[in-house]
């Protein structure tokens, strides 16, 4: 029982002169150095006796206003425990610093209070009608006590269950599963691939932290979509694979950390783009999972010059203007002749990003590339007879790229490329590429997270050409897309979309031909 008064009248006695005594100098306006200084020289003249006036109510200190935030603490102090005192003349100097031995002095009184209070039991603030108060609290609520201490014991229990099996404390474990149905719906009678097809890309990734400011992703995919064989490089699909096989591989491997407080580095073993290493200004670029169904609507097709392995460094010197330069190699792992990390296949880039407000960014592109063709576009401006030849070639790319928030929900962005391109065996020559699009972007149509796009454009395009084998091309191939991501889950997003390409590889001889594909995200 003893203990049971200590607790329920030291607590607010202490708290309470700690809370006055402590910080009774925020109470009315901060004293200056010299006003504290005054002060302490006058405390130090006055007597104990002088200082130690007792008080029995807190109207009797008249520099203490009921506006004074510590007011109500302070008369608790005087009235309900009277330990408080003031000075001679009435005031109680809540502005001044206080000193140590004003502090002990204080302390003391209410202390020694306390101690009365105990040995008394007879104190107004806690009687024989308040323990009988809370003895019938205590059993009213006696059902809702012992439905939260089983509550409580449950997530004690679930929380060391969760503790004890944990994946990993510092690793996340992602993964995504995109299904593709797609069909040839219109073109050339001479277009024997024009089955429709299912296909799955299955990615699962390591997200890793060490310090909370890094990043390390290992990532593993299988991949058996195959885009449509339309006789062109035209219309490829963002998420299509390679070989077609169920494979699965390390497809991704990168650690990203910052250097200093306003650089970031990105070391890429494996499988890295150009969209790693900086922003490629288009609210469609989801890597084939979200956004654009084509290779042509993700991004530039400059920025397809850069695959591989390398590094990335991206300096922001403020919020608007940041400069990314990176090195990827193709075939960094390959010791053979004209292959490994700086004499195989290369794209070395620069970009100025500058965003002048939330709503509006623009990136300047540069690529220097070596044996990296243009991945979208016409057959002569993915250099397919080069490549076929095992023909070495370098290109020298440019690209502007702009996105403009017209509203919160319409986005109106677009780029322009242009390529030289130089053969550097055989018979030498050069060959000018040119591409463009205008995109509209509408986030949110219909529901949150929602996207629906529109990118109408030319893909890549020989304007001109001195190099054998890669002739100029004659007409223009226009590129129309449509597509709407509808977010049906938090983890589930079906996308309809069609490709239009009228004259494909950039031949009015060649009929229009229309892709239509169906994609499914699931993510977890």
């Amino acid at each position: 029982m003893r203990e049971f008064w200590k607790y329920l009248l030291v607590s607010p006695v202490f708290g309470g002169t700690i809370l006055v005594f402590c910080t009774a100098v925020y109470a009315g306006e901060i004293p200056t150095r010299a006003e504290i200084n005054n002060s302490e020289v006058k405390a130090e003249n006055l007597t104990k006796n002088q200082v130690m006036a007792q008080i029995t109510s807190v109207s009797q200190l008249s520099d203490v206003q009921p506006t004074d935030w510590a007011f109500q603490a302070l008369q608790s102090l005087v009235e309900r425990y009277g330990c408080i005192a003031g000075y001679p003349n009435s005031t109680y100097r809540g502005n001044r610093a206080l000193t140590r031995y004003e502090f002990a002095a204080g302390l003391n009184a209410c202390l020694d209070r306390v101690n009365e209070l105990i040995a008394t039991a007879t104190s107004d603030m806690v009687t024989q009608q308040d323990l009988g108060t809370l003895q019938r609290l205590q059993e009213e609520f006696a059902a809702e006590l012992a439905t939260l201490r089983g509550r409580v014991d449950s997530l004690e229990a679930r929380t060391s269950e969760l503790e004890a099996n944990q994946f990993s404390t510092t690793t996340k474990l992602e993964g995504e599963v995109v299904a593709v149905i797609s069909d040839v719906l219109g073109g050339n009678e001479n277009i024997t691939d024009n089955n429709t097809t299912l296909g799955v890309r299955s990615r699962i990734e390591f997200v890793t932290s060490f310090t909370g400011r890094d990043t390390l992703v290992t990532r593993i995919q299988a991949n058996n979509i195959l885009g449509p064989d339309i006789g062109t490089q035209e219309g490829n699909l963002a998420f299509a694979g390679e070989d077609g096989t169920t494979n699965a591989e390390i497809d991704a491997l990168f650690y990203e950390f910052p250097l200093g407080a306003k650089t970031q580095v990105i070391a890429i073993a494996n499988a890295g783009a150009a969209d790693d290493i900086t922003d490629t200004v288009n609210i469609f670029d989801g890597d084939g999972s979200t956004g654009a169904l084509s290779t042509f609507g993700t991004r530039n097709p400059i920025y397809n010059q850069m695959d591989g392995a390398g590094l990335g460094i991206t300096h922001q010197f403020s919020n608007q203007l940041a400069l990314s330069l990176g090195y990827l190699s193709g075939a960094a792992n390959d010791p053979s002749p004209r292959n490994g990390l700086f004499n195989g296949a290369y794209g070395a880039l620069a970009q100025l990003t500058i965003r002048p407000s939330d709503r509006i960014a623009v990136g300047l592109t540069y690529i220097n590339s070596y044996r990296q063709p243009l991945a979208t576009g016409s057959n002569a401006a993915t250099f397919q007879t080069l490549l076929a030849n095992d023909a070495a070639f370098a290109s020298d790319s440019y690209g502007i790229q702009a996105s403009l928030g017209i509203s919160e929900k319409l986005v109106l962005g677009g780029w322009a490329g242009y390529t030289n391109s130089r053969a550097l065996t055989g018979d030498r020559g050069e060959a000018d590429i040119w591409n463009y699009a205008v995109t509209l972007g509408f986030p949110d149509l219909g529901k949150r997270g929602n996207l629906a796009g529109i990118i109408a454009g030319v893909e890549p395009r020989v304007t001109s050409s001195s190099i054998p084998g890669v002739g100029r091309d004659r007409d223009t191939s226009y590129h129309l897309e449509a597509f709407y991501q509808y977010q049906l889950t938090e983890n589930i997003t079906i996308t309809p979309g069609i490709i239009w390409l009228t004259s494909p590889n950039h031949n009015n001889d060649n009929d229009d031909v229309v892709i239509g594909a169906l994609r499914t995200r699931f993510s977890f």
